[in-house]
């Protein structure tokens, strides 16, 4: 194996990344040094691409980017049991301490002591990735690779509509990015009696229609919120899925959704948010659900029996597979949204 790798960092506190040459990942007992084939790009990304208020405050370069993933067991360390060199893997890239009382109660997906590799710790945009074996997930061979590569983000989709209990409900998905496309199978497929989507991506509002959603809507139709309630009855769907991190989408969403309902909150802002809490939340009697990530591991157990099923198909919302090298041209697709969920090929097939 040679020393050295390619990879994808932010090197300085700017716009944009660089390609470059850096040392492969050296792996201790418990840890399982992986060839990356195949990487994701998400919008956590396009965030550090564009070097945002919120990638200025979190990241600190140099970094290697990048944390969806998948590829092949290279090399294990002396303790690891659960997987052997040449076993096809992604890996859940939330790193929890294990030790914390979160983390001991079954909740180590928002640990506070977490690492996200490619936003706290080196990440997958590189031919190389070492990972603890607790993190690794065996892929059945039923899955793609392309599918494979975007468990995380679809864990998120899975995550989100879960923790809402869909179910025979009526829901209304703000923002129809990749993660927000995912969840309309995803809802479809645990039950939802109809689904609702808003965007202001014409071309992503008509993917949603083609993915199951029963109407789509521009974000910017005057009478919106009314529109909605009048489809369910006047009283506003059961459950909010916001997807988009917009404060004009998440204060729109929450006027949609009817007094006792459910408002689970995964989209990102970029800046603080201006809510109206009485009036959205407090004298409705919402249960609102911050999402972060992925449960470790019943969503990852959920996200491949949905993929395994083909209850969830990810070929519409996969746009593109490009080669590892034309990452600008990656970020360009996703920031003119003339992309659902780009794939980038860092093996080179």
């Amino acid at each position: 194996m040679a020393s050295t790798m390619k990879a994808l960092s932010k090197l300085a506190p700017e716009p944009g990344f660089v390609l470059h040459e850096v040392p492969v990942p050296k792996i201790g007992p418990t840890e399982v040094l992986i060839r990356v084939e195949k990487a994701g790009v998400c919008g956590t990304d396009a965030h550090i691409y564009g070097w945002d208020k919120w990638a200025q405050a979190r990241i600190h370069p140099p970094l290697v980017i990048g944390h969806e993933f998948m590829g092949t067991v290279a090399e294990v360390g002396s303790a690891v049991r659960s997987v052997k060199p040449g076993d096809r893997v992604s890996a859940e890239g939330h790193i929890a301490d294990l030790t914390c009382v979160l983390c001991r109660t079954g909740q180590a997906h928002i640990c506070e002591h977490v690492k996200i590799i490619g936003v706290d710790r080196d990440g997958a945009f590189a031919d190389y990735i070492a990972m603890p074996e607790y993190n690794v997930w065996k892929l059945d061979p039923a899955i793609p690779d392309e599918f494979a590569a975007v468990f995380d983000p679809l864990g998120n989709a899975v995550h989100t509509v879960m923790a809402a209990g869909v179910s025979t409900k009526s829901v209304v998905i703000t923002g129809v990015g990749s993660i927000g496309l995912m969840a309309i199978p995803v809802a479809r497929a645990a039950g939802a009696a109809s689904v609702y989507a808003i965007d202001v991506n014409p071309a992503k509002l008509e993917l949603a229609k083609r993915l199951g959603a029963d109407e789509t809507f521009d974000a910017r139709t005057p009478g919106l919120v009314d529109e909605i309630k009048a489809r369910t009855n006047g009283d506003g769907v059961e459950v909010l899925l916001e997807m988009s991190g917009s404060g004009s989408a998440i204060d729109a969403g929450l006027q949609m959704v009817r007094n006792g309902g459910t408002a689970a909150l995964l989209g990102i802002p970029s800046d603080d948010v201006k809510i109206n809490l009485a009036e959205r939340i407090i004298f409705k009697g919402l249960t609102v659900l911050g999402i972060n990530g992925r449960k470790m591991f019943e969503t990852w157990y959920q996200t491949q029996a949905l993929v395994k099923s083909g209850r969830v198909d990810l070929r519409p919302i996969i746009t593109h597979v490009l080669p590892f090298d034309q990452y600008d041209r990656a970020f360009e697709l996703m920031k003119n949204g003339e992309a659902a969920k780009i794939v980038l090929d860092v093996k080179g097939e």
